[in-house]
């Protein structure tokens, strides 16, 4: 039995309390909550700062754990993505020795879960023998071509199948974004999964996303023309983008949106209307690696949106932190209170990757891991916030 204290705890109501104890079981399972004064002061670790369970990255790209520091800032998407296929000639016991250095050091971060998405099977092997809980999409995409379909989803289903012949109940096939994937894809995603689980798309990352499916303009005919897709037979729906996923997208399934940077409140609300279990999640240094601009958080707030964090992967970040995403958001939208910051970081990730019988909250029960945030000031975090993880 241990008895953990610290200047605040946040608790399952989502606030941060003094003057708690928080009681586990020797294998770090919650037993209860209760206040400092039913318990001898000897017998209780005491922290400085805030306990909160373990943060769940909501979405990360683990395989590309060899990429940091290859990749230039502020390009905008286009030219990163241009940037990040010409990264071919890399060995893969370089690559596989990334993948368990991150792994490793996200746990070490106080992360217990991660939304990671694959293209290929290169981090399976870390999964199974990690500390980390993993939820793993299964990315494919077809450039919007047609003609591809059926090559690319033969190429992505044996990554799935490699999944199923692990016996791991945390996965599915996802869309990669709106702008990679034809309606015959997303039908053969859609029948692949089995029901109730979570799926992910890149959402609205850039303006030109919106600008290819409202008018057919910017440059992303071009980009495709530069890698010798064709494009002729595209047509504009005459919307934003988030509504050619909503009509493609298994609605049955929780919809994990990612970045969502250029959203807009008419989208958020197009995404409810179209389900009651979406999910956004932010990945705000990735956001300012690749296009220089965060999200509008305030139309989220506004819409009560159940709200997640990120990291992306080290092609567009500069580590797999879950605190340093925190810290951007309230350095750049600081009217947002660290208790809301908390909520994205445990509960909402956990509820969103459906592994909220485990994780997220110090609830009777739960092994949700236990972590300490130190040097904030005013309940707000600082440069010099650190985490250390207790158990």
């Amino acid at each position: 039995m241990r008895k953990i204290t610290a200047d605040f705890i946040f608790t399952p109501s989502g606030h941060l309390a003094k003057d708690k104890v928080l009681v586990t079981d020797d294998l770090g399972r919650i037993v209860s909550l209760e206040d400092i004064a039913e318990h001898e002061r000897s017998s209780i670790e005491k922290y400085t700062g805030i306990i909160c369970p373990g943060f769940i990255n909501a979405h990360c790209h683990l395989e590309l754990s060899h990429m940091l520091g290859k990749v230039d800032t502020g390009t905008s998407l286009l030219p990163f993505l241009q940037s990040v296929v010409q990264f071919r000639d890399i060995s893969k016991a370089e690559i596989l020795d990334a993948i368990a250095t991150q792994d490793q050091y996200m746990y070490e971060q106080g992360i217990v879960a991660v939304g990671d998405i694959s293209n290929q099977t290169d981090t399976f092997q870390t999964k199974k023998e990690s500390y980390i809980r993993y939820y793993t999409f299964v990315e494919m995409f077809d450039f919007l071509f047609p003609g591809m379909t059926e090559a690319e989803f033969e190429k992505y289903k044996k990554v799935f199948d490699g999944l199923e012949e692990n016996e791991k109940d945390d996965f599915r096939a996802v869309p990669h974004a709106p702008y990679t994937v034809t309606p015959e894809l997303f039908q053969k995603i859609n029948q692949l999964n089995k029901p109730e689980g979570t799926i992910s798309i890149h959402n609205q990352e850039t303006p030109e996303e919106n600008l290819l499916f409202e008018k057919k303009a910017g440059n992303f005919p071009s980009f495709f023309e530069g890698f010798k897709i064709p494009f002729d037979h595209f047509k504009a729906t005459g919307q934003r983008s988030i509504h050619y996923a909503l009509k493609h997208m298994d609605a049955k399934q929780k919809t994990l949106f990612v970045h969502n940077t250029t959203c807009i409140p008419s989208d958020i609300q197009a995404a409810h209307d179209w389900s009651q279990q979406v999910y956004w999640a932010t990945c705000p240094n990735a956001n300012l690696f690749i296009e220089n601009k965060l999200p509008n958080y305030q139309y989220f707030l506004d819409a009560n949106a159940k709200m997640c964090i990120g990291t992306d992967s080290l092609t567009s970040n500069w580590q797999l932190c879950i605190l340093e995403e925190m810290k951007t958001i309230q350095k750049l939208q600081s009217y947002i209170s660290l208790e809301t910051l908390l909520t994205w970081a445990t509960i909402n990730g956990a509820n969103a990757l459906g592994f909220e019988d485990t994780l997220g909250s110090f609830e009777q029960g739960k092994k949700p891991g236990i972590i300490n945030i130190s040097n904030c000031e005013n309940l707000k975090l600082t440069g010099q916030s650190e985490v250390t993880r207790i158990i």
